[in-house]
């Protein structure tokens, strides 16, 4: 028997597989049951301790039996030790939310995942997105405009990917239709990973990645690239009342181009709502913060602020 160090690539229904980064062999394997008992669920991401019999070939029947520091764990989309998270945003066929959007950013945030945005279908609505680069340039953000039909804003995003994200771990978000696999195939032709339409009914997209699943760099077509990308099931909303993100004084942190301005308001606890005499409010009707932002700010103050505690996720 032999007991190394891995990362989860993948897990369904309580099946893992398991890199193995030193030989690159994958190792099926299942957790102990001591995980369940604890309430702990490994995920994508997740470094382990995995125990298996290196006699066989292949490799089979591994079993986990510890679960190293995580760096974060992200419920939905559920994925640990995210490095870079890029957040998908459609300008059509489904129109961006950005109060949805944000939500996904502020939880990136709060859990130290660099947020990149990327401002897909750009040729069926170029207004809207330039607004929608105007929206998050303002507030910081590396922002990427795409059409992946004819390939334009697919080098510069690759490019972001191998060289500065290429490290760690990073993962494509957004809601279902918005265009992340898309995207995905457009980057790495040789996946053809399953695309969906968007349903004419709903104009939403259809749900077509399952499961979050691993791609290491070097299995597409970069060996000296040491990072991995992940592909995430689509959302249609973030539940602050069900998702147990952070706590409701923690919020303004996690709006990055409100952190110069933290601290420089008239009363004490302002909530950056409307008070008078507060910087925040004050930089949104200069220009300097988007009244955007600052909306989404206000919809999920009001949203953390009704949560009971019995009502967060333990």
């Amino acid at each position: 028997m032999a007991e190394k160090t891995g990362i989860i690539i993948k897990g369904v229904g309580g099946l893992y597989t398991v890199l193995l980064p030193d030989t690159g062999e994958y190792l099926p394997s299942r957790a102990r049951g001591i995980f369940r008992h604890n309430n702990i669920t490994p995920e994508a991401g997740d470094r382990v301790s995995v125990e298996y019999d290196d006699s066989k070939k292949p490799l089979a029947d591994g079993v986990i039996n510890d679960i190293l520091d995580r760096k974060n764990v992200l419920i939905r989309p559920p994925i640990a030790n995210l490095d870079t998270l890029f957040v998908v945003l459609s300008v059509a066929r489904p129109v961006t939310i950005t109060e949805t959007a944000d939500k996904l950013i502020a939880a990136a945030e709060h859990y130290g995942a660099e947020p990149i945005i990327i401002i897909t279908k750009k040729n069926l609505d170029p207004s809207e997105a330039a607004r929608l680069e105007e929206i998050y340039k303002k507030a910081g953000f590396t922002v990427f405009l795409t059409d992946s039909h004819d390939g334009d804003g697919i080098d510069a995003v690759r490019d972001y990917i191998i060289g500065t994200a290429g490290k760690g771990i990073s993962a494509f978000a957004g809601a279902s239709g918005a265009g992340k696999t898309t995207i995905f195939n457009a980057l790495f032709p040789g996946l053809t990973l399953k695309t969906g339409a968007v349903s004419h009914k709903t104009g939403r997209g259809r749900h077509t990645t399952r499961a979050v699943e691993l791609h290491p760099l070097r299995e597409l077509g970069y060996p000296d690239s040491p990072g991995f990308l992940a592909d995430t099931p689509g959302f249609s909303a973030l539940d602050f009342l069900r998702f147990d993100f952070f706590e409701l004084d923690e919020l303004p942190l996690n709006f990055r181009e409100f952190n110069r301005y933290i601290g420089e308001c008239k009363y004490k606890k302002c909530t950056h709502l409307c008070e008078e005499g507060c910087s925040i409010v004050e930089a949104v009707e200069k220009g300097d913060i988007s009244h955007s932002r600052h909306d989404s700010y206000r919809a999920m103050y009001a949203e953390l602020k009704q949560r009971k505690p019995w009502e967060k996720k333990s």
